[in-house]
């Protein structure tokens, strides 16, 4: 009775530690779409910063580490996020999507987001185990990082926020 009672444990403990381990694509990227969904119903964050004609919503803790005209790099931490903007596309131009997708073979996520006033996207493609490329759009305007898997929820919030702000001085 005994033996069985220490097997019975040591199986439910490797079960309990197996479902702490790793996060799951699947799961996450579902999380991501949501929080996706949410931050393009959200309004607007206002604008806080500035780079050549783009105005936009930089989050506490980011910082521009680079720009030119249509594309800023962006840091947090030791995380990377590449901004790019095109001007002549509108929040309902599919045209960034398009080529991003053209670009890109066996994408894991590509859904898109369609409002009367704005085309929204989010693209997925894993890299290995635990590490995805995520891009998230709307219109001319798209982010994109690498990701650990159990972050792109988060990630995915604030990445929206940050192009959803975006504003061009000049069209």
């Amino acid at each position: 009775m005994k033996f069985f009672n220490a097997i019975l444990i040591v199986i439910l403990s490797i079960l309990l530690l197996s479902a702490c381990g790793k996060s799951s694509f699947k799961a996450e990227s579902k999380e991501t779409i949501e929080a996706v969904k949410e931050a393009l119903n959200e309004k607007a964050k206002k604008t806080n910063n500035k780079s050549g004609d783009i105005n936009f919503y930089l989050p506490f803790g980011y910082e521009i580490e680079d720009e030119s005209p249509n594309n800023i790099i962006l840091k947090n931490g030791s995380k990377q996020y590449i901004l790019f903007n095109n001007p002549q596309e509108n929040k309902m131009s599919n045209v960034v999507y398009k080529s991003t997708v053209a670009q890109n073979k066996d994408l894991d996520i590509n859904e898109q987001f369609k409002k009367s006033d704005q085309f929204g996207y989010l693209i997925i493609k894993k890299l290995d185990d635990d590490m995805n490329e995520m891009t998230i759009g709307i219109g001319g305007t798209k982010i994109t990082t690498l990701i650990k898997t159990s972050s792109m929820k988060n990630e995915a919030a604030v990445m929206t926020q940050m192009v959803k702000s975006v504003v061009n001085d000049k069209k």
